[in-house]
């Protein structure tokens, strides 16, 4: 049986406490306490700052014995690239997962690209330096647009076995469609809420505000029920953090698919 692994994109939010870790909780034990509800997180602080490879050391410790990462790629990689610096900026960020990497606890380097990167050649021809840079790593893709769905990407990240990740968002134009391409032996799916009215808005908290219904993640179950034929391993992590619905979306999931007999 293929393996499922669900998580949350995050788990160090204060606005936790209380909705899922107890009330005596500090940031110190958050860790802890989220690996013993999933075994799985994604690592989004090392968008905004570079990670450390001590930093990530101690999470692997705090983590637990089972404990799997998915970590985002910094910024410099994907949002505000250099041309002159981003192979440092690259060798940089590589020493610093290698604890993730050697401890064998790292999912994948999850490479997050903006709307505003779009389908151009110099862009196709970054992406091919940059997954090439990261070879021997494993790495998953994620576009914000829709211009980058065509056959010669899907083929070219196949050929790679580079993950295309499978998006849940709302369907608003110029968006990514909604299609589940595997393009390596993991599916990668994130499911960012579909708050329509606040998603092109400054405030990222509001844009994810959002918990599905019942019917919402049913619906994710079978379309997960049709990839797990295609995958060898498939990793979820909900990015609906705000007011722990990311939590209890995620744990809704989870009892589906047991249900439905894919049990993660």
């Amino acid at each position: 049986m293929v393996e499922i692994l669900i998580g949350t994109c995050g788990y160090s939010y204060n606005e936790l406490v209380g909705p899922v870790y107890p009330e005596w909780a500090k940031q110190k034990d958050f860790l802890g306490l989220y690996a013993a509800k999933f075994p799985t997180v994604e690592l989004d602080f090392a968008y905004y700052a570079m990670p450390k490879a001590p930093q990530l050391a101690k999470m692997v410790e705090d983590g637990g014995p089972g404990l799997t990462f998915s970590i985002k790629a910094h910024q410099s990689l994907t949002h505000k690239i250099d041309a002159y610096m981003w192979h440092e900026d690259a060798k940089t960020y590589l020493q610093a997962i290698e604890p993730l990497r050697v401890a064998g606890r790292l999912e994948t380097v999850l490479f997050q690209f903006p709307y505003a990167f779009h389908y151009t050649t110099e862009n196709r021809r970054y992406l091919d330096k940059l997954l090439t840079a990261f070879e021997g790593v494993p790495a998953t893709v994620e576009f914000r647009t829709a211009d980058w769905y065509t056959g010669r990407v899907i083929e070219a990240l196949q050929k790679r076995g580079v993950p295309l990740v499978s998006l849940d968002m709302p369907e608003l134009k110029g968006l990514p469609p909604l299609m589940d391409v595997v393009t390596g032996p993991t599916a990668y799916i994130r499911l960012h809420g579909r708050n329509k009215e606040a998603w092109w808005g400054s405030d990222t908290a509001a844009r994810y505000d959002y918990l599905y219904t019942d019917n919402e993640i049913e619906a994710w179950a079978a379309r997960i029920k049709r990839i797990e034929v295609q995958a060898d391993r498939i990793l979820v992590y909900f990015n609906n953090h705000p007011k722990g619905k990311a939590v209890q979306n995620a744990e809704m999931l989870e009892k589906m698919l047991v249900k439905a007999g894919l049990a993660p």
